[in-house]
């Protein structure tokens, strides 16, 4: 038992009935709301916007919400659904977890807003549970029978790499939007700067870092990092 089970939350509470000129149920509420948060960002979503899409009156949506932070859980189990719905359950683990990690990064990419809504508290939806149960399930199979004592710290240190990392290509690609620079043209303009530093002798590390010319597939460089997260996390002496 997680708790006192008393208050009901959005995914158990039924929604009103009734029939009325404009149909309106939280479907349709919360895919108005994603479709408003993928063009302006959380910034630019309201009820009040939600409700000019659907065409009704910002009251008639608090029928099926109580607040907006019932809607943003809302559109963040929606996301959770398109994670979900992208796995595949295979039989090898180390597959499995990255096929996860994969998904969370596609989904984050497509819903840039979704990173400012992971990473706290975690997300109890319906769709949230299936994601959480099958990283946990599959982390499990990978530590063994032996491994319980392990399975919370490496579901903390998996997931906060996923957090971290999307939330790092995001924001890459909304400095990239907004000032119109990218990442190549980022890295020309701090070149000179970085070879007078790197030439002093201080920082051998990171000149062999920066020599030995990372990936520059985004993509490649995620799978890349979840496949070294992975094995450390499963690593057994």
């Amino acid at each position: 038992m997680y708790g006192n089970d008393v208050e009901q939350l959005i995914w158990e509470r039924p929604e009103p009935r009734g029939r009325t000129v404009a149909p309106t149920d939280r479907g349709r509420i919360v895919a108005a709301a994603i479709a408003l948060a993928d063009a302006e960002g959380l910034s630019g979503l309201s009820i009040r916007k939600v409700a000019a899409e659907l065409r009704v009156s910002p009251m008639r949506l608090y029928g099926y919400i109580a607040t907006k932070d019932e809607l943003l859980d809302l559109m963040a189990d929606s996301v959770y659904g398109e994670i979900a719905a992208a796995l595949d359950a295979p039989a090898e683990w180390e597959r499995a977890l990255h096929e996860i990690a994969v998904a969370t990064r596609d989904a984050a990419l497509r819903h840039e807003w979704f990173v400012e809504l992971i990473g706290g508290r975690p997300h109890l939806g319906p769709n949230a549970l299936k994601v959480m149960e099958a990283t946990a399930s599959t982390l499990a199979r990978a530590l063994g029978p032996d491994g319980g004592d392990r399975l919370m710290p490496a579901l903390g240190v998996f997931n906060a790499y996923l957090v971290g990392a999307v939330r790092n290509e995001v924001t890459e690609r909304r400095i990239a939007r907004e000032t119109g620079t990218d990442e190549a043209q980022w890295q020309a303009s701090v070149a000179g700067y970085l070879n007078r530093q790197l030439a002093t002798g201080r920082y051998p590390t990171t000149r062999r870092i920066l020599d030995a010319q990372p990936e520059d597939d985004p993509g490649k460089t995620f799978a890349s990092e979840v496949a070294i997260i992975v094995r450390g996390l499963t690593h057994t002496e």
